[in-house]
């Protein structure tokens, strides 16, 4: 096996999670561990941060599964603005900024009207 690669009872031992809760995640499309040429689960190194992140917000925060899923869409389109903000020129700026919010509403599925 590669190393950082885990099996779900191993990866599920790190987390302190139940095996069955790990497959409930992947179900959700919350996390997509690769799979073995036998359809094993191999969780990479990522999927173990984003298990963490996951049990934080479910655990400590108390988010439900549809709760979790919002967060990590914006949580998702933060680190994206971030990196489009060091690239921007400061010209572009407001445009983009705009185009960003529009994208996190959208994301929320609100109108800011």
């Amino acid at each position: 096996m590669e190393d950082g690669l885990y099996v779900i009872s191993v990866a599920a031992r790190l987390l302190e999670m139940h095996p069955q809760t790990l497959r409930k995640y992947e179900r959700a499309g919350l996390v997509r561990p690769s799979r073995t040429v036998g359809m094993l689960r191999l969780y990479s190194e990522e999927d173990i941060v984003r298990l963490r992140l996951i049990k934080h917000l479910v655990g400590d925060l108390g988010l439900n599964i549809a709760g979790v899923e919002l967060a990590l869409g914006m949580f998702n389109q933060m680190l994206k603005i971030k990196s489009g903000l060091n690239q921007a020129e400061k010209s572009d700026l407001k445009s983009y900024l705009e185009d960003c919010l529009n994208e996190m509403f959208s994301v929320l599925r609100v109108n800011p009207s």
